[in-house]
């Protein structure tokens, strides 16, 4: 996936541009991470104001969405964090919302299902390193762009992550064949 070029403009226009072309997709990493569809969308709007407010210090346009993305990521891990000390505290969590669409089919929501508690039980790097590379599609230089992290380690969680889902989901892939 290729970033989208930024002719130099003011906040205003460029901020819209981004949005207009990435928040659907910026809020299914974040629901990915944060479990919760409306707390993905505040995510990801907070993103995309506190750009807007530091537009004039970005040195590089070009540098937009990988600043965004790396702002729904650290975003989404204070979400989690928050709610972990709220849970710790409240001796309940609020159970996530992954509500389907009214219209899904029910086998599909099955599956949907099995594969995000999947993605739940790996570990938070792995499942932000396998959300960024099979669902957004980033190379592995985007992917340690938008973590802070090396290529080489995104090449090692992003291969843990992925034997663990083959390890959990071998037998839902099995099925379909």
């Amino acid at each position: 996936m290729s970033e989208t070029a930024l002719p130099v403009w003011d906040a205003d226009v460029a901020v819209e541009q981004l949005y207009a072309a990435h928040w659907r997709q910026l809020v299914r990493l974040s629901v990915l991470l944060v479990k919760d569809q409306g707390t993905a969308e505040e995510v990801v709007q907070d993103a995309f104001i506190e750009l807007h407010k530091r537009w004039g210090r970005l040195r590089d346009p070009e540098r937009a969405l990988p600043y965004l993305r790396q702002t729904v990521v650290n975003r989404s891990r204070s979400v989690l964090r928050h709610r972990a000390v709220v849970h710790k505290y409240a001796a309940r969590e609020r159970p996530p919302d992954d509500a389907p669409p009214a219209d899904a089919p029910a086998d599909q929501q099955a599956q949907r299902d099995v594969v995000l508690t999947a993605m739940r039980m790996l570990p938070e790097r792995q499942r932000e390193v396998v959300a960024l590379r099979y669902y957004l599609d980033l190379s592995e230089a985007e992917i340690a762009d938008a973590l802070g992290i090396s290529r080489g380690a995104v090449k090692s969680h992003a291969s843990r992550g992925l034997a663990a889902l083959k390890s959990t989901l071998g037998p839902l892939m099995e099925e379909q064949s």
